[in-house]
């Protein structure tokens, strides 16, 4: 059976989780990661040097970095249809994937753990602010790229949707004044009423 090590509440974890759901795979989901630990495990240490959460383990197969894992799924369950074949649709995906890892999620890690994981006195303002305004930024992209669209890639719901859409969830719930993004609300009403984004969209931030 599939295993996937990771705590829940790891947004890296929801992209795996919520990516598997949707294809409907069985598996377990083993917690592991903050104050789960066993991260720091030799065991842990030897399937993930990084000591970093999501990992999982398939039929002897050891992945770790969680979009290499979403499209090394969607790729072995390929009639799941969440990774396209069509080279030209499969590139605007990982586009959009790599645009999440590399900008959106980044830009708005300060802001998460300054107003969600730190007390409020002991918060570094300057961080806060610079975090805010750089998602802000990325949030403005993602929302005019929607504009017309349901997807972000293609005509179809894919993995470009499911890692944008555990960003966008963290996002939208930050306790803190944003500009209105009517685009990335209308599709994250959409992709939060599918069945398998239930793990991660009815979580609260923590």
């Amino acid at each position: 059976m599939l295993r996937i090590w990771g705590r829940i509440t790891s947004v890296n974890v929801q992209k795996v989780v919520w990516s598997a759901d949707e294809m409907g795979l069985a598996y377990e989901r083993i917690d592991a990661g903050g104050a789960f630990g066993i991260t720091q495990s030799p065991e842990y240490k030897a399937m993930n040097p990084n000591s970093l959460v999501p990992v999982i383990e398939d039929d002897g197969f050891v992945l770790w970095e969680s979009n290499a894992i979403a499209r090394y799924l969607a790729a072995k369950h390929a009639a799941r249809g969440l990774w396209p074949e069509d080279p030209k649709l499969r590139a605007d995906v990982d586009r959009w994937m790599d645009w999440q890892a590399t900008t959106f999620t980044p830009a708005m890690r300060d802001a998460f753990w300054q107003l969600v994981r730190t007390p409020a006195d002991k918060r570094d303002a300057a961080a806060l602010a610079k975090s805010l305004a750089d998602s802000e930024k990325a949030a403005a992209i993602l929302d005019g790229h929607l504009e017309g669209r349901a997807f972000v890639a293609g005509d179809a719901f894919t993995l470009a949707d499911v890692v944008n859409g555990c960003a966008a969830h963290r996002w939208l719930l930050l306790p803190c004044e944003k500009a209105p993004r009517p685009n990335i609300e209308r599709w994250y009403a959409s992709l939060k009423a599918r069945p398998a984004s239930g793990q991660v969209t009815s979580l609260a931030l923590s």
